[in-house]
């Protein structure tokens, strides 16, 4: 048992090492970049930038709080919608699906009936061609 505590500590020292190495290398590669001007004065203006959106924030927590939830709703509102408007094209094809056979029925029946008069029209006045000639 002490054998075990003692090689857990020994993982926790190693992994809390681990963290510490890189917490140091993200600051040594924070320091270092900042040898560049142009790189310290993008930095300042984002760190003016932020600390007065933050002290804003600070200030006026109710207002964020009230635009956090007024965006929350045009959010619940947007999926509302959305979700009416799948159901709403999903019945119609649906619709379209159990039509569509009775439609192509009528059209076909619709093409016999028109096809069959063309032809007795066609015969009618072959015939009547033929009687007048003779």
């Amino acid at each position: 048992m002490i054998i075990m505590m003692i090689k857990g500590d020994v993982k926790m020292t190693k992994k809390n090492q681990f963290w510490r190495g890189m917490i140091l290398g993200a600051i040594a590669g924070g320091a270092i970049s900042l040898l560049d001007k142009q790189t310290r004065h993008v930095m300042k203006g984002n760190v003016q930038k932020t600390s007065t959106k933050v002290s804003y924030i600070l200030r006026n927590p109710g207002e964020i709080s009230d635009k956090v939830k007024e965006t929350a709703e045009k959010f619940k509102t947007t999926y509302m919608q959305i979700s009416e408007d799948i159901s709403y094209i999903t019945d119609k094809v649906e619709e379209l699906r159990e039509i569509t056979p009775q439609v192509t029925d009528i059209l076909k029946e619709t093409k016999d009936t028109f096809s069959k008069s063309d032809e007795t029209l066609l015969l009618e006045e072959v015939l009547g061609k033929e009687k007048k000639v003779q």
